[in-house]
């Protein structure tokens, strides 16, 4: 049996620790515990050097840029950023591989995840942001932290937290359209208005590439008659000082009846009106072909219809049509003056479809 005297405390074993003594302890504490992080940090370092893989906390702290298994590792101080890539897989021109070697030249902490379009993931996004093309890009709030967003904010548009770039600003041009214009009840329409195929052709009247394409326009119409519906909608340029009375005082011509007669004028004429002043020589216009001239001058001194050629521009900045003349042959955008012989060949191809 064990004596009770072995159980019975030393007088150094009871004995109060000064404040030496505890100075003392507390430093073997710590560098108890120092050495074996540090051991542990070798350990990891060594381990994983063995391995050819991973990084040790340390090596990320003292190095920005770190090589592994044939890979190069550059650290960013931006977040990373998820973006949700809206597409669609059947279209081959939809692919998003070049936009996003571009992003991630100027976002390369990007984490790129792909969302089909026919897909309810897709179609809620289309639904919450309007998107009328595809590819489309729709940011995660972490986008906000990064240099890319503090120079090119104006780009996003913000809705409960994500952010979709506007890719018609940057000239990516769209791989498929979603949607098409609208036709509305006030529509400027030539030829057949129950056709199959309808052509949405956006013109600027002051602009010289919108006069070339006017002859294409009226040879289209002559040679198709009532297969086509050709809706005209106004898009005038900032640079270009008349444009907007122009396309003021067209609608004014069209209420009375005379929209084909007045635009062929304001085309021909372009020269003419196009470094006046004033609104004369559009109101002279209107006499030459017999409109109702106090009609007409109130219509276009009130700037009655200035909402709907402002609805016409939005409308084309939203499928990226951002100069004059551009044309859609169904769901085809056809961009600039083209010659007759491929806007020809579009409608054939729509037609025979």
């Amino acid at each position: 049996m064990n004596d009770m005297n072995d159980l019975t405390p030393t007088v150094a074993e009871t004995a109060p620790v000064t404040g030496d003594k505890l100075r003392i302890q507390n430093l073997i504490a710590a560098v108890i515990l120092i050495s074996g992080l540090f051991v542990g940090s070798l350990f990891v370092d060594t381990a994983q050097l063995m391995r050819r893989e991973g990084f040790s906390p340390r090596a990320v702290r003292e190095s920005n840029v770190l090589v592994a298994a044939g890979k190069t590792w550059v650290a960013y101080p931006d977040p990373k950023v998820q973006v949700q890539v809206l597409t669609d897989s059947t279209c081959a021109a939809c692919a998003p591989d070049e936009a996003l070697v571009w992003f991630r030249r100027v976002l390369p902490t990007m984490e790129a995840v792909p969302v089909e379009a026919s897909s309810e993931k897709g179609k809620a996004l289309i639904a919450k942001f309007g998107i009328s093309t595809v590819p489309a890009f729709v940011f995660g709030n972490e986008v906000t932290g990064t240099d890319f967003y503090g120079l090119a904010n104006e780009l996003f548009t913000e809705k409960d937290g994500s952010f979709l770039l506007d890719t018609a600003k940057l000239g990516l041009k769209p791989g498929k359209f979603l949607a098409l214009p609208e036709i509305g009840d006030g529509a400027i329409i030539q030829g057949s208005k129950d056709a199959s195929l309808k052509i949405v052709g956006y013109s600027d009247f002051q602009c010289p590439y919108s006069k070339a394409f006017q002859a294409s326009v009226n040879q289209m119409l002559a040679d198709y008659g009532d297969k086509v519906t050709f809706v005209y909608k106004h898009l005038p340029l900032s640079f270009h000082a008349q444009a907007e009375n122009a396309a003021l005082a067209s609608e004014c011509a069209n209420e009375q009846g005379k929209f084909k007669e007045y635009s062929n004028i304001l085309f021909e004429r372009q020269a003419e009106w196009g470094v006046a002043k004033d609104t004369l020589k559009l109101k002279g216009y209107a006499r030459t072909l017999g409109l109702k001239a106090t009609d007409f001058n109130t219509c276009l001194d009130t700037k009655k219809y200035a909402d709907k050629v402002a609805t016409d521009a939005a409308e084309a900045t939203k499928f990226g049509v951002d100069g004059t003349p551009g044309t859609f042959v169904g769901d085809t955008l056809l961009a600039g003056a083209v010659p007759y012989q491929d806007l020809k060949a579009a409608i054939d191809a729509k037609l025979g479809q």
